[in-house]
């Protein structure tokens, strides 16, 4: 079109409306004809230009007034705001720009109704600045104008809404009478189609007529020339006229033809000249939907600067309330600062009179020291006299208390005397009973052992009573030598004889000693994962050792080492235990184990428990083992056995406690008491309570906050609780590792439960198998060496070094040894570290070890691979026992860097190599390793370096101090070498400690039963 609207300015948020003409002169408009091209320009909201900060507000007075200002707009069109509606827009004509002989308009009228008319704002809507001047008070602040700007924002968002759907409504008006005027255009285009093909057949037959009156005129001439007769001349003239007159009837049909297509070509020009209206009506609807997409952008613009309006609100809600909040503050100072001056003032009227009252003090206290000098000589004099009389009366107390002491003195020197005596008789006696009793020591601890399943067997299979059992096993208890000579009698005698024979012995028993038996998951060597298995062997050999029966009941795993096992048969009987509410069978296998006598329960159990190729991890692992707790309990009861001590390990022989306690004391399995050992607090076997009703235990009755309810989940119990609850005695593998789990952060949620039960939990250090560990018999090293003789140490160092491909041309270059499983309880993270560190201060590195996590097994074998080719680095990632020795024998040191440690044995079997060890200060690494620069510790007593703290820094200390004492004394350096090999880590000192807590328990226990 030559001639638009062009601009059209939305300014003032919405204040006015001003349409500029640039052409012609405009009509009414018609709201259904608007033209899209008015443009809408609205004002810019940024919060960075238009948004004013609100200043604070004076505290000393509250604000009185405070006001809006808005910004003016930077568009230099002219601006009004609309105060009664919308301007209308300015008349016009608009020229078809398409046609430009066709001189028609098209009107556009003013429409009173339009809701843009309507869009009121009060004022000019502007983002909002809070300009609150000193002094003023925000509380009296108005909202009415901000309310009212919000009520029209509102109506004029409904006044879009509404002009937006009288848009669509004429929008689908014009595109309904466009599809009415396609449809005619079709009907004619279907017309005039038809009126070319009449046309087509008009033209064929005027051609045939053409041709027929040539036709006629040859035969008229050719007549003339025959010279026709009169006659025929007539009819031919007669046959002449009426074809004549059938061709003029033909050419005024052709004519009528002619005339109709003339009209029917104006009606298509007419046509055309509609399309070509309609198709201007297209280009305005084009431009109406333009228009329209605009109002809809605008109506968005208004609404997002309405949420910010309320926002506006919300931030002026919320400083009012702050600012009410401040004042009733400075009101609630004011009050105080009023009680505090009024008290202040108090003070200083009493501080007056105090000055007052101390000058008269003072003029009383001249005076009273001028009466003073008068009374000293005389008051001397009296206190004189009283000090010598306290002086007499002391001394004679003395002189009494004296006299009484000497007398006590004398008394207790005579009933020394006497107990002396009478402690002298009992030697006497007991030397006379030993001579009489003496054990025979000629026999090995396998025969012992062998003769004591030897009676079991007997027992089991009922060829003797229960009594002569008992008596028969005391006397194999004592090593009594009239039974070894029975044996040796009745060796190629028959079963029969040699039951008769040993039943002569039962006619004089003699009084025995302990009766413990371990019920436990591992015993070194046949069944061996962790350090529980050396526990139960050592500690069994040791008390074995000083003259105890000990006996071993542990589960027939298929994966066992058989060929560690001596004389192992099955015994002819059936052992029937409770599980899942029936009773399964289990068979019964006895062997010896390095000469300790030892059970092995098979069950007959579909789920076949203990035939998985493995000892631990498997999903039913509570399951496995509270069947071979009850089955172990079951095998003592028919066993007839009566036990001083029965001694359960960690969570999977936990179960013995409640369970001998709720179901096997009142069945006559009441002798024993049960000491229960927990080597790791971290591994607690907790599971849901229902699966304890397997064993037989009352879920109902166990599972409560004072049994075995786990402290952290009430639907789950804990095995080790229940052990803690339920035993007699109470032990971990070291005192420090006892003072640790006591703790909120080692106890693992247990702290609370020990201390309840701290009377009876103590710490006992751990030893290790001096027989296994001998670097002077070891049979893994190429030399054996002992602390007087260091030399088949180097050797050894040498060897390995060769081994593992690692240069030796150094000999005095360290080698620190490392062998743990790489777990983060061991510090891997340090143990990562030592490595570089190691190389960094000239030393060599060899680690021994592998780790049941992905991941770090990856990452250290990632090392392992960069350090492949170096001469001083290697990790073997794998578990070697015979590179274990070969190890702690040719390390100068040895690294134990452990988050915690319960006991630790690495440390004690590598001073017994020869291997200082680098440990941190926790669990039984406290109790074992010394450091020698520690002047608080008795020299005798140091015995490598420590370091307290778990990070690079504290190794770095240790590591370092140890490189120096190696490179710079090499004397010094062998006799702490000397000294850590010749420490005794063997089992008898703690077997000692073990002993004597069995006997206070089963000696409370006697007295208790005579009570």
């Amino acid at each position: 079109m030559a001639a638009k609207l062009s601009t059209c300015f939305l300014s003032h948020g919405w204040g006015s409306l001003d349409c500029k003409r640039s052409n012609g002169r405009f009509l009414a408009p018609s709201h259904r004809l608007l033209p899209a091209s008015c443009k809408m320009r609205h004002r810019n909201f940024s919060s960075q230009h238009k948004r004013q900060q609100t200043k604070k507000v004076s505290p000393d007075r509250r604000p009185t007034n405070s006001h809006f200002q808005s910004n003016g707009d930077e568009d230099t069109e002219p601006e009004n705001a609309l105060a009664d509606g919308v301007s209308s827009l300015n008349q016009g004509t608009i020229p078809d720009d398409e046609d430009a002989d066709v001189d028609s308009h098209i009107a556009i009228e003013h429409i009173n109704d339009n809701p843009l008319k309507h869009l009121t704002v009060s004022e000019e809507m502007t983002p909002l600045g809070i300009n609150v001047k000193s002094g003023e008070q925000l509380s009296s602040f108005q909202l009415e104008d901000l309310v009212g700007m919000l009520k029209n924002a509102e109506k004029n968002i409904l006044l879009l809404n509404q002009a937006r759907v009288r848009a669509l409504q004429d929008l689908e008006k014009i595109l309904t009478e466009k599809d009415a005027l396609q449809g005619e255009i079709n009907i004619l285009e279907m017309r005039l189609a038809e009126t070319n093909a009449r046309i087509k057949v008009a033209a064929q037959e005027k051609i045939h007529v053409e041709i027929l009156e040539e036709q006629l005129v040859n035969l008229r001439n050719e007549l003339s020339h025959r010279g026709v007769t009169e006659g025929s001349g007539a009819d031919m003239h007669e046959n002449w006229n009426k074809a004549f007159d059938g061709v003029h009837s033909l050419g005024k049909e052709l004519s009528l033809l002619r005339t109709e297509n003339v009209s029917l070509k104006d009606d298509i020009l007419a046509l055309k000249e509609e399309l070509s209206h309609v198709q201007k009506t297209d280009k305005r609807v084009v431009m109406l939907e333009k228009e329209r997409s605009f109002l809809e952008s605008a109506l968005k613009e208004l609404e997002f600067k309405l949420v910010a309006s309320q926002e506006d609100v919300s931030k002026l809600s919320t400083l009012k309330f702050e600012c009410k909040n401040l004042w009733d503050r400075v009101e609630n100072l004011q009050v105080l600062l009023d009680r505090a001056t009024d008290q202040a003032d108090k003070a200083i009227l009493v501080l007056e009179q105090n000055q007052e009252l101390r000058k008269k003090v003072d003029m009383l206290e001249e005076s009273l020291e001028e009466a003073n000098v008068y009374k000293l000589s005389s008051e001397k004099m009296q206190q004189y006299n009283d000090l010598m009389q306290k002086k007499i009366k002391l001394l004679e107390e003395r002189l009494d208390r004296s006299d009484e002491e000497i007398l006590s003195y004398v008394k207790l020197y005579q009933e020394s005397i006497k107990e002396f005596q009478d402690t002298l008789n009992n030697l006497k006696e007991e030397s006379k009973r030993r001579a009489l009793n003496e054990p025979v020591d000629d026999m090995p601890w396998d025969f012992w052992s062998r003769l004591l399943l030897i009676v079991d067997g007997w027992l089991l299979e009922k060829k003797i009573s229960a009594n002569d059992a008992k008596l028969l096993r005391e006397m194999v208890w004592k090593r009594d030598g009239r039974i070894r000579d029975a044996y040796l009698v009745c060796k190629d005698t028959n079963e029969h004889e040699a039951v008769a024979i040993f039943l002569k012995l039962t006619s004089s028993p003699k009084r025995s000693r302990l009766h413990v038996i371990h019920i436990a998951a591992e015993m070194a060597p046949v069944a061996k994962v962790g350090g529980l298995g050396d526990v139960v062997s050592g500690l069994s050999r040791a008390l074995q050792k000083k003259g105890h029966l000990v006996e071993i009941v542990l589960p027939k795993y298929d994966c066992m080492q058989y060929d560690r096992i001596r004389d192992l048969r099955v015994l002819d009987m059936e052992l029937e235990s409770y599980f899942d509410g029936r009773l399964f069978r289990n068979k019964v296998w006895v062997g010896t184990v390095e000469g300790l006598p030892v059970y092995f329960i098979e069950p007959h159990h579909p789920s076949k428990f203990f035939w998985r190729g493995t000892v631990y991890g498997e999903h039913d692992d509570f399951r496995r083992f509270s069947y071979f707790s009850r089955a172990a309990l079951e095998l003592l009861l028919q066993a007839g056995k009566k036990p001083d001590i029965i001694h359960c390990h960690d969570w999977q022989t936990a179960f013995v406690a409640p369970l001998y306690w709720d179901l096997y004391a009142p069945k006559g399995l009441n002798s024993a008491r049960i000491c229960f050992t927990c080597h790791n607090f971290e591994y607690q076997g907790t599971a849901p309570a229902s699966e304890m009703a397997s064993c037989g235990l009352d879920v109902h009755h166990l599972n409560r906050p004072d049994r075995m309810q786990d402290n952290s989940a009430h639907d789950r119990v804990n095995p080790v609780k229940g052990a803690i609850v339920f035993s007699n005695i109470v032990t971990t593998v070291s005192p420090t590792y006892a003072q640790e789990v006591r703790t909120s952060e080692g106890g693992r949620g247990l702290h609370s439960t020990l201390n309840s039960h701290s009377k009876k939990f103590i710490g006992i250090l751990n030893g290790i198998d001096t027989d296994a560990w001998d670097p002077a018999t070891d049979v893994y090293l190429k030399s054996q060496f002992n602390a007087n003789d260091l030399q088949g140490k180097a050797e050894n160092k040498e060897a390995l070094r060769k081994h593992l491909g690692l240069s030796y041309a150094d000999t005095r270059r360290p080698l620190v040894g490392c062998i743990a499983r790489l777990v983060p309880q061991k510090g891997i993270h340090l143990i990562r570290h030592a490595i570089y560190r190691t190389l960094e201060l000239g030393g060599q590195f060899v680690l021994l070890g592998s780790s049941p996590v992905p991941h770090i097994q990856v990452e250290f074998e990632g090392i392992a691979n960069h350090f492949k080719g170096d001469d001083h680095i290697r990790l073997i990632l794998k578990y070697d026992e015979s590179l274990s020795h070969s190890i702690y024998a040719a390390s100068d040191m040895f690294l134990i860097p452990s988050m915690f440690e319960p006991c630790g044995l690495t440390q004690m079997i590598a001073m017994r190599y020869g291997s200082i060890p680098i440990a941190r200060k926790t669990g039984g690494l406290n109790d074992s390793v010394f450091d020698v620069d520690d002047d608080t510790i008795p020299l005798q007593f140091r015995n490598g370096y420590t370091f307290l703290n778990p990070d690079e820094q504290g190794l770095n200390g240790a590591l370092e101090r140890a490189f120096n004492h190696y490179k710079t004394n090499k004397e010094s350096w062998q006799k702490l070498v000397k000294k850590d090999m010749n420490i005794d880590f063997s089992w008898e000192s703690s077997a000692l400690q073990y002993e004597e807590i069995y006997e206070k328990s089963v000696a409370r226990a006697r007295a208790a039963s005579l009570v």
